[in-house]
């Protein structure tokens, strides 16, 4: 298949690379920084195992994807309806496009844009950018999407190349279920600039999780959304099986860069607001990161 990034941080590129590793063409847009890495020696992928160049395609203009059967959407949240309008005019009529972001309503904002269908996907991935061009992977890389015409061809192909691939109905409560873990984990990992074993080993900071988990579980059962029994535990041992991690919004604060923040806790907090649900953990958390992010200008 002909595969187009849109987008290529750390998610984008860590998917890119694996499925060019299986013989995809992959065309990467992203910045510059990365087009001049990729054009003098491929895009460099490290992980257990592997730890060499792979040849993909890079540029930085939407107009690159115009021939890509599929278009992995990896954007912050912050730059759908922009990304999205940017890509538009570029799409072919029969291209698959999949919402690999974080958040809960992306395909949905993205499907506005567009006029056509995107499909959600939920990304379960521990990556990072070590350098222009330099992708490291940490852990996982398994997804869940949604129901597409081609969907059934699509998971095969991602399967061949590596990457757990399931197709759901119920994408939506998965996509919550991750939306809970970044709530518990983001805020607090950016905010301290720790990983989550020694954040989970400050005491009290699992009560803070467990907190902010029950708030949305609160908000999500207002929406009817129906999530899993033992949420909770899932979530508070993530830290435990990826200890090592810094969270993307802390990834983000380090290099003093706008997080997503507002498409995280303050989701929850604004569908609390018109639920008539308190949310102030979630609310504490998305003012300390604001707060945060207030300082960049000087």
């Amino acid at each position: 298949m002909n595969i187009a990034v849109m987008g290529a941080g750390a998610v984008g590129c860590y998917y890119g690379a694996t499925l060019a590793r299986a013989g995809h063409a992959v065309t990467l847009i992203g910045r510059q920084a990365l087009v001049d890495r990729v054009e003098a020696g491929g895009l460099r992928l490290e992980m257990a195992g592997f730890d060499d160049a792979v040849a993909v395609r890079a540029d930085t203009s939407p107009a690159a994807l115009a021939d890509a059967d599929v278009v992995l959407f990896c954007v912050k949240s912050t730059d759908t309806e922009s990304a999205g309008a940017a890509i538009r005019p570029h799409l072919k009529p029969d291209a698959t496009i999949f919402s690999f972001q974080n958040g809960v309503d992306n395909a949905e904002r993205l499907a506005a844009v567009l006029g056509r269908p995107v499909v959600p996907a939920v990304v379960y991935v521990a990556a990072g950018m070590a350098g222009p061009g330099h992708v490291k992977h940490h852990g996982r890389g398994d997804i869940v999407v949604g129901p597409s015409p081609a969907g059934e061809a699509i998971r095969a192909a991602f399967e061949a190349a590596g990457i757990p691939t399931t197709v759901s109905a119920q994408v939506a409560a998965a996509l919550w279920g991750k939306l809970v873990t970044n709530c518990a984990h983001n805020a607090l990992s950016a905010v301290a600039q720790v990983s989550y074993g020694h954040m989970v080993a400050v005491p009290g900071v699992t009560d803070v999780m467990a907190d902010v988990v029950d708030e949305c579980l609160a908000v999500a059962r207002g929406l009817g959304i129906a999530l899993p029994d033992g949420v909770k535990d899932m979530v508070l041992g993530v830290a435990r099986s990826m200890p090592g991690q810094y969270s993307s919004t802390a990834q983000d604060m380090a290099r003093r860069k706008p997080t997503e923040i507002e498409h995280l806790n303050g989701y929850v907090v604004r569908r609390g607001r018109e639920l008539g649900i308190p949310t102030p953990v979630n609310r504490a958390l998305l003012v300390m990161v604001k707060l945060q992010e207030s300082t960049y200008a000087g």
